[in-house]
């Protein structure tokens, strides 16, 4: 599966499948993994179809699984730079704008300006 392919519903089934797959490699049961991450067996179920559901119980059972760790990684921490911070005054950046003459359509290599 390639990131084009990736809705939203298409993630969570594939972590469904993933958590679903990790739980049975480490023999736990799905009584005891919603019990260790404070769910209902229900609601692990539901996840494990890929169904909608809260971030929060999501994020409760990769925890019981010992993922936690592996979430952070998976959105590593952007370094600022340098020259970011003399350009800030030391400080980082809180917000986004608009580059100029953005469109506001999806960004493209075209929209970089030559240098």
């Amino acid at each position: 599966m390639t990131h084009e392919d990736l809705t939203s519903r298409a993630l969570r089934i594939e972590l469904g499948r993933h958590l679903a797959k990790l739980r049975l490699a480490r023999n736990v049961t799905q009584r005891t993994l919603a019990e260790d991450a404070g769910v209902g067996v229900r609601t692990l179920r539901r996840i494990k179809a890929g169904q909608p559901g809260g971030l929060g119980s999501l994020l409760r059972v990769a925890i019981a699984l010992g993922l936690g760790k592996d979430l952070l990684n998976a959105v590593p921490p952007r370094e600022v730079r340098p020259i970011e911070r003399v350009d800030y005054g030391g400080r980082e950046r809180q917000r986004a704008r608009p580059r100029k003459g953005a469109s506001g359509g999806p960004w493209s290599w075209a929209d970089e300006s030559s240098d």
